[in-house]
């Protein structure tokens, strides 16, 4: 199983990686108050019917995504693996995420520059912690492979 997670956990950071990007072009697009605050719903439907409604909403869609997959991402690290480091990072990703939800909707409705840069540094934090989860997943044996090489007679013995 612990291989699938670091799978799945390496999807969740580059899909967090690919929506830090995506956020990026729907700022410089000037496209980040196209949909305002009637998600998922744009331009007076579910279908945006602008070019920049539809980066916005796009964003959007994928930061749900992207939630989903960090949820994911937590449980496994807590299913899967006795690593408090592990565990630690992916359950912080978890924990901050409320809090980019919320800068996301403070985005929309303030647009000043401090909202702006904390919206970021969230989603760098979060990026950063879904990186740790990943590269230490990969460093370290899961929960499975610890008790099964622990276990009496996992290795022959050298009598």
């Amino acid at each position: 199983m612990g291989t699938r997670f670091r799978r799945f956990a390496a999807v969740t950071t580059v899909l967090t990686f690919v929506l830090i990007l995506l956020g990026v072009y729907t700022a410089a697009m000037g496209a980040g108050l196209s949909c305002g605050q009637q998600w998922p719903f744009c331009d007076g439907g579910l279908i945006p019917q602008t070019f920049p409604s539809f980066i916005e909403w796009f964003h959007r869609l994928v930061a749900m995504v992207t939630g989903f997959f960090i949820l994911g991402t937590t449980i496994g690290a807590w299913r899967y693996y006795e690593s408090t480091r592990i565990r630690a990072a992916a359950t912080l990703a978890l924990v901050v995420l409320p809090v980019q939800v919320l800068l996301g909707g403070a985005t929309v409705l303030i647009y000043g520059p401090a909202v702006l840069v904390a919206h970021h540094a969230t989603a760098l934090l979060i990026f950063a912690a879904l990186l740790a989860t990943t590269l230490w997943a990969y460093e370290e044996p899961d929960r499975a492979t610890t008790s099964a090489t622990n276990s009496p007679g996992a290795y022959p013995s050298d009598d």
